[in-house]
């Protein structure tokens, strides 16, 4: 019989609380040189040698038995067929997980525009999509069709004219539902590549596979680490560190649901972060209870247990101000707000990836049907970054077009400023265009 472990309780009053948190959020990415030599090796062959070394890498990294790179590659058709292999309620919750995330992100399309001053100078914005994106998705027995879905479906909702996806098939082992997550999604085209080498390849471009403008989706840290390399030459969406869920409850909800929320994290892997903040202490002691009772009867039991005794905490705080600056301090990737009026905590929130409102607002809701997007930014990085969405996989151009009394103040202008900075070429080309009373 396992014998029952004591999470770490903190209490916003000490007066090394501050200290305690830090060393519990704390969290390093980075990866080993060996690792990293490795990761720079990888993309250095695929660069030089192009499908000739991916085809290598997949054999030696993922024991499939390509002889060339049209061996990997899956057409249309095989995404299609996927659709036929998955069980009718798997394709039923996949349509509307699907069609929930487009209907949300099909709000958050960014709009062309310009307005026009007095002297008839324009100025403006134009908004365009990328024109190919690349989806990186986990293969084999793991199966994140959710991941395909929040991730392709903003770049198509954008614009995007190509969706590049790339799944690793270790052993040759094809997850169907992910290929028909893939075809509902809309995913063009797709190669059973993966790791360093399926990020090189996207980033450069090979014989076969096409460069993309952008490298989005999860990985291991090979993958990460790559991304993190190429990352210049093409753009990446963020590099995500373990999952984390942060849950603030008044005291009020069921302590086995908050239970199963902070397992909902933890069954991720041992470095996931579960936290619960609360003003009532009674009520942590029942959280600890209902953690306890319900954990022999998890599947991943000693994943969330390590996670739990590793990076879990259950925090006791003195009133809703004091609930809301830590939240704020922790910056959680999610944040539920297990309370009766979640509203007026609100306002007083400012970093967060995804708020998960009230007493019935599970987080795994968000991470697979609610509409908005899963993928957040973690490790306190939801300070300064936000959820993927249509806007990573739109760019924007100003707009000016400047009629010639326009041209001739604005020269006045750029004239001075130029020589202030002795720039003289700069200074001059606008003064070119200064009128001199007699033209129009």
């Amino acid at each position: 019989m396992t014998a029952p472990f004591a999470l770490r309780r903190l209490n916003a009053a000490d007066p090394d609380f501050a200290r305690h948190l830090d060393h519990l959020l704390s969290w390093e990415s980075v990866s080993d040189e060996s690792v990293n030599q490795r990761v720079l090796d990888i993309i250095a062959d695929v660069r030089k040698r192009g499908d000739a070394a991916v085809v290598e890498f997949t054999q030696r990294f993922d024991g499939v038995d390509a002889k060339t790179m049209a061996d990997l590659i899956l057409p249309r058709e095989r995404l299609e067929l996927a659709l036929t292999r998955i069980t009718p309620a798997q394709r039923e919750a996949l349509e509307t997980a699907a069609e929930r995330v487009r209907s949300y992100h099909e709000k958050q399309k960014q709009d062309s525009w310009r307005y026009t001053e007095a002297d008839g100078t324009v100025l403006g914005q134009q908004v365009t999509p990328l024109d190919r994106a690349g989806l990186y998705v986990p293969g084999g027995k793991a199966s994140y069709p959710s991941s395909v879905l929040m991730n392709a479906i903003p770049a198509k909702v954008a614009g995007v004219a190509e969706v590049v996806m790339v799944v690793p098939t270790p052993r040759g082992e094809i997850n169907e539902i992910v290929l028909a997550a893939a075809c509902i999604a809309g995913v063009d085209r797709v190669f059973t590549i993966g790791g360093a080498q399926a990020v090189a390849a996207l980033a450069y471009g090979t014989e076969s596979v096409p460069q993309v403008d952008k490298v989005v989706g999860p990985g291991n840290i090979y993958v990460a680490t790559a991304k993190r390399h190429v990352f210049g030459q093409v753009g990446i969406d963020m590099i995500a560190g373990p999952s984390e869920i942060l849950v603030v409850c008044d005291g009020g909800t069921d302590p086995d649901w908050i239970a199963m929320d902070l397992f909902s994290q933890a069954e991720h892997d041992e470095d996931a972060q579960s936290i619960l903040v609360s003003p009532d202490a009674a009520f942590l002691d029942k959280v600890a209870a209902s953690i306890e009772k319900l954990l022999p009867t998890m599947e991943r039991a000693e994943i969330i247990r390590t996670s739990l005794t590793n990076r879990g905490a259950l925090i006791l705080v003195a009133d809703q101000e004091q609930a809301c600056q830590v939240a704020n301090r922790i910056a959680p990737e999610h944040l539920e707000l297990s309370v009766a009026d979640p509203e007026s905590w609100l306002p007083k929130i400012r970093h967060a990836g995804a708020i998960f409102m009230g007493r019935y607002t599970a987080e795994a809701l968000g991470d697979y049907c609610a509409g908005p997007n899963h993928v957040l930014p973690t490790s306190g990085t939801a300070r300064f970054s936000s959820p993927l969405g249509v806007y990573d996989f739109q760019k924007r151009s100003s707009i000016i077009f400047c009629s010639a009394p326009g041209a001739s103040e604005l020269g006045k202008t750029a004239s001075v400023l130029a020589r202030g900075e002795s720039l003289t070429a700069h200074a001059r080309s606008a003064e070119f265009r200064i009128l001199d009373g007699k033209s129009e």
